[in-house]
This record gives C-alpha cells, structure tokens and sequence, in this order.
C-alpha cells in the first residue's frame, strides 16, 4: 500500500508504480469517484472510441466481458 501527504493546496502525488501500471502521464485527467467511504480515482482515456473498438468481435459474451470490466474498475 502506497501512502502519500496531501499538501496545503490539496495536492497529492500519485506513486510511480501507480503511474507507469495505468499509463497516466503529466497533464492526463483523473475522475474522483466518492463511494462513501472509499474515494477511487479513475483515469479518463483520451480517446474511449478507439480504447473500445473491437469489443463486439470478441468470441466472449458481452455480459462475461462487463463483468470482467466491473471487476477492474473496483480494483482500480
């Protein structure tokens, strides 16, 4: 587990490995998500269209593969 300070402004640094394992890099956009307790923080992908593309080609069901995105997006 990474634990960080928040600065004066609010400010915290995401560790590197954090960084290098979701390709986040200087000036990408991050969404806070409040869950109550827990705050996850999601990065936006630049371009959605192409992260995408080819999602009904694959020979998994579609209800299979949201699940599977379901399951990351609690990791994350």
């Amino acid at each position: 587990m990474n634990t960080m300070t928040v600065s004066k402004k609010g400010m915290v640094l995401i560790p590197k490995e954090i960084m290098e394992k979701y390709n986040i890099k200087k000036g990408d956009k991050i969404n806070f998500v409040d869950y109550g307790d827990v705050i996850s923080l999601i990065p936006i992908s630049k371009d959605g269209i192409n992260t995408s593309a080819g999602i009904l080609n694959s020979k998994k069901s579609l209800t299979k593969l949201l699940l599977e995105d379901r399951k990351k997006e609690i990791v994350r």
